[in-house]
């Protein structure tokens, strides 16, 4: 059989099995501009592999939309509150639509930085000492009680949006107002000064470790999605047996919080040489910078493969199977929109 008669096929094969599906991209938040072009990323890449796709942008009237659309599945790449944070993934339950990722509870859990701290301390898992920053909070000494420098960020924002160091107590209180203009609930966290990785998570595997540097005081917005000064280094240059340390800390942190399909485990070293859990992202980028798919070529998987495995991998956090929930949306999507 030749090459391109197997392309066809399989091509073929994942538009019948997938079925249609619906990109949801864009939103209102902060995001949105690197939602749009995570979205089109994805689209292009499940179109590339044969899908039956649709891009849908979640600004304007999303149930509407997909009442129209009657998708089998939709692939969020939604960044930030109202499509991070539970909101798309509950809405999406109510109707009955398998969705990508991580379900209402964990995707809550995970946009919360506070309470994703709060519940890996609980568990025993590793992370940095931090604060709950207040207009009265005593800047002196809860500056003090970090170690004398900190992070600053709002609790339920990604990309880095809002976030700053903060090395006097004036700093500190000027970085609380700036994050606060994004998110009304606002930490301050212990200064660390050690090696920044990330860990690409797909089905129950985590994905090689990439090891992140930046010239910039620390990994920001413009590092991210502008600079092309940033680099990503893969493999990462940890020992094999230090890797896999790694890799297994990022999954219990993953499913410590219930999250599922596919994300990214953002993860630094201290002082001392032991590793300190930053935050999950449940929806992580997917641009020409984003990491995940970095993570997925390093392991041999093509980007419109790698987008493939995640929408296959598409479902509901109640139990029902696909095809029960293809039948329940079709037979009561009108009554719940109205």
């Amino acid at each position: 059989m030749s090459d391109k008669k197997i392309v066809s096929e399989t091509r073929q094969g994942n538009k019948e099995r997938i079925g249609k599906v619906a990109v949801i991209y864009g939103g209102t938040s902060a995001e949105r501009e690197i939602s749009l072009a995570s979205g089109a990323a994805v689209l292009q890449g499940l179109l590339d592999a044969g899908v039956d796709a649709v891009g849908v942008d979640a600004s304007t009237n999303l149930l509407s939309d997909l009442q129209a659309l009657r998708p089998d599945r939709v692939f969020i790449a939604l960044h930030g509150p109202g499509g991070e944070d539970g909101t798309v993934q509950g809405a999406l339950e109510c109707l009955g639509i398998p969705y990508t990722g991580s379900g209402v509870a964990a995707s809550a859990l995970a946009m919360d930085k506070r309470r994703c701290k709060q519940l890996w301390r609980g568990a025993g898992l590793p992370t940095a000492a931090f604060a709950v920053l207040e207009e009265n909070s005593n800047w002196t000494q809860l500056l003090a009680e970090l170690g004398g420098a900190a992070m600053v960020k709002p609790a339920n924002e990604g990309s880095s949006l809002g976030m700053a160091k903060a090395e006097t107590p004036d700093e500190l209180e000027q970085a609380w107002r700036a994050a606060a203009s994004y998110d009304a609930s606002v930490i301050a966290e212990a200064w660390l000064t050690g090696e920044e990785y990330t860990v690409a998570i797909v089905g129950n595997r985590a994905l090689p470790v990439i090891k992140l540097e930046t010239d910039r005081p620390f990994y920001d917005y413009e590092a991210k999605y502008q600079s092309d000064d940033t680099r990503y280094i893969c493999p990462c240059g940890l020992s094999a047996e230090r890797e896999q340390e790694l890799q297994q800390l990022a999954l219990r942190a993953f499913e410590s919080l219930g999250c599922q399909g596919w994300g990214r485990v953002d993860v630094m070293v201290d002082d001392s040489g032991a590793w300190q859990l930053l935050e999950v992202n449940t929806i992580p980028g997917m641009t020409d910078h984003s990491l995940v798919p970095m993570a997925a070529r390093a392991a041999g998987l093509s980007f419109s493969d790698l987008v493939v495995e995640i929408v296959s991998s598409a479902e509901l956090s109640t139990g029902h199977s696909k095809a029960n929930a293809h039948r329940d949306f079709n037979q009561s999507n009108a009554e719940a929109l109205q």
